[in-house]
């Protein structure tokens, strides 16, 4: 049973329909990136997830029950959304501290967490309202995992980070995941996801455009080139051609075969006798994919 089952959801704002009959699903061990547009239905899918919004129809479940459900919620789901407030009177040591009272964690996670997203005794003894964004963001990532979850759900995890911040980010998502959670991740840095995420899933609309590994959606995506070399270009030409292959040359003097995979490009060579030093495939990047999915024009 995979950590999250999200089966036909669908919410509707008056006229506006957020989301419409979406499903997919987040395996524990696996970082999932949850991909769309403004306005896609994102923040309305994670919020159904979590109880804070009611569907009108379909479920949203963690390992088969609701999130009111859960007799442990902040022990088995923590949740970072993209609104996340503080009192900003309070250091931050204290604002976990409540949070680990609510949930009945021992005190002591409290500075574990602190030191887990880098904020340590000092940091952890400021004021919330000196915190800068970066600070705040590292500081609702503690809150999240002090109950040591098995499921993580950042929505703009990044939001405010510097890049080493991001790079931190990058390695706790990678981390949680190679301890067996699932992590589910909104974000709209797009080649950062591509770094961080195992598995995605894309939305436009309030309904689903593609989820699956990254490796598998970005294959089923248009748009492939498989790069060769030779070393007698000429002849490659000649044999590109006369088998209706389209290529143009890079900047290296590799030629690029669009909408053929290597296969075909290495049965063309072999069909004329030409020796080939490299033939790889250059696969569409993460952004362009997106693209091609949601319908949205590059600005």
């Amino acid at each position: 049973m995979a950590a999250i089952e999200i089966r036909g959801i669908s919410k509707r704002f008056g006229s506006v329909q957020a989301v419409s009959g979406l499903s997919f699903e987040v395996d524990g061990g696996r970082v999932t990136g949850f991909l769309g547009p403004n306005g896609a239905g994102k923040s309305t899918t994670l919020r159904i997830l979590l109880g804070l919004v009611h569907a009108d129809g379909g479920t949203a479940e963690f390992g088969g029950r609701r999130f009111e459900q859960l007799p442990e919620p902040s022990a088995e789901v923590g949740a970072v959304l993209e609104d996340a407030s503080f009192h900003p009177g309070r250091t931050g040591r204290n604002h976990l501290r409540v949070l680990a009272a609510a949930g009945g964690h021992p005190p002591s996670r409290v500075d574990e967490v602190l030191d887990d997203v880098g904020l340590g005794r000092d940091a952890g003894n400021r004021r919330v309202k000196g915190y800068s964004m970066g600070m705040r963001q590292r500081l609702a990532i503690a809150a999240a995992l002090l109950g040591d979850p098995e499921v993580l759900i950042l929505d703009e995890p990044t939001n405010g980070l510097d890049p080493p911040g991001i790079r931190w980010m990058r390695d706790m998502l990678r981390s949680e995941a190679g301890r067996g959670r699932a992590v589910l991740v909104s974000s709209h840095l797009l080649s950062e996801v591509s770094q961080s995420v195992d598995d995605i899933v894309v939305i436009s609309h309030g309904e689903l455009r593609a989820s699956g590994s990254l490796r598998e959606v970005l294959g089923r995506a248009e748009g492939g080139v498989a790069r060769v070399r030779a070393t007698d270009p000429e002849a490659l030409g000649r044999a590109l051609s006369a088998a209706n292959l389209a290529y143009e040359s890079d900047d290296s003097g590799a030629l690029l075969v669009g909408g053929a995979t290597p296969e075909a490009v290495g049965i063309a060579a072999n069909d004329h006798d030409v020796p080939l030093s490299e033939l790889t495939s250059v696969g569409p990047s993460l952004e362009e994919v997106f693209f091609e999915l949601t319908g949205e024009e590059e600005k």
